[in-house]
């Protein structure tokens, strides 16, 4: 009831009305998307539908409530608290997070001054990502990335397609190594928090549980924060999501050379799909990651499908 509350009152009155009488689990609730002139739509247990007039779910979009101009315009009023000018800065990176930890993301005509985006205007997109933590889904990974020899945490690399539970998973590392458990004691943990996906801060505060010693940056570029925690925090472990840049690179290889763990993430489906890529193939050749973490959806969103060693040998297998 909580995560509804949240979520519908952001909507224009009319939107609100039609969603609150959904007879859908809010906690299946993935995406709902508003684009000008088209029908609402709404991401449900991995699957796709289109809202109509009467609250019900439609396969096809020629049944969706269609929407307008004015319902994007009072969404974006609620959404701001008739404030756009104090959310400038969110508005310029592409999205707002709002209490719960649920992430607006936003498109519209970008604002360009001196090659940097400076704002938007015309929003006509708006896609709202319902936040879902899911305590306990790292307990069966945990005990593979934990050296008990040296009592920390090895460098690990998760890997998954889109939408395969990979933030969802590294939350919860983040949240059990911060409080810690019978693996390993609770140890300082850095997170870079690039697009409020992880720890989803609202006003400074995380809506999501990362634990007691956990310090965040939130809203900063991944190879900025990385150093800057280094330099600031004296973190034990350092967690970003969906690594991939030349300047990741150079900022990883600072972390290892620290003495800090490394937990991270990438879009991929295998080993050999990361090694093929030009940057993280690099981190793969120097044997830089000790412990990689495959994920897909074969039998659901965040199957764990194997777990390598450093080499690459399999050190776990679900057969999917």
């Amino acid at each position: 009831m909580k995560t509804k509350d949240e979520v519908l009152k952001i909507f224009s009155l009319k939107l609100r009305a039609i969603l609150g009488r959904l007879e859908i689990d809010f906690g299946g609730l993935q995406e709902i998307r508003l684009r000008i002139n088209s029908p609402l739509a709404i991401s449900y247990n991995n699957r796709e539908y289109f809202v109509t007039e009467n609250a019900s779910l439609a396969d096809n979009p020629s049944d969706g409530v269609i929407i307008s101009k004015n319902e994007i315009r009072e969404t974006m009023e609620y959404i701001s608290n008739y404030s756009m000018y104090a959310f400038e800065e969110e508005i310029r990176q592409g999205f707002i997070t709002i209490s719960g930890g649920h992430r607006i993301g936003i498109t519209g005509k970008t604002i360009i001054q001196d090659d940097a985006i400076k704002g938007m205007k015309h929003i006509s997109y708006i896609n709202v990502r319902l936040a879902h933590q899911v305590k306990g889904c790292a307990d069966e990974v945990l005990p593979y990335l934990v050296d008990e020899k040296n009592r920390c945490i090895y460098h690990t690399l998760i890997i998954s397609p889109p939408k395969c539970g990979k933030t969802t998973l590294l939350r919860d590392i983040i949240r059990q190594i911060s409080d810690g458990s019978r693996y390993l004691p609770g140890i300082n943990v850095g997170v870079v928090d690039e697009r409020s996906e992880i720890g989803a801060c609202y006003m400074g505060v995380p809506q999501n549980e990362l634990g007691i010693r956990t310090d965040i940056l939130d809203c900063c570029p991944k190879a900025k924060g990385m150093m800057m925690l280094i330099r600031s925090m004296s973190p034990q472990v350092i967690a970003v999501d969906e690594i991939g840049s030349r300047e990741d690179l150079e900022a990883i290889s600072h972390v290892i050379s620290c003495g800090c763990k490394l937990i991270a993430t990438v879009h991929g489906s295998s080993i050999e799909d990361i090694r093929s890529k030009p940057v993280l193939g690099e981190l793969l050749q120097n044997r830089v990651f000790e412990r990689y973490v495959i994920l897909n959806n074969i039998k659901r969103i965040g199957h764990l499908s194997e777990i390598c060693d450093t080499s690459g040998n399999r050190i776990y297998y679900s057969g999917y």
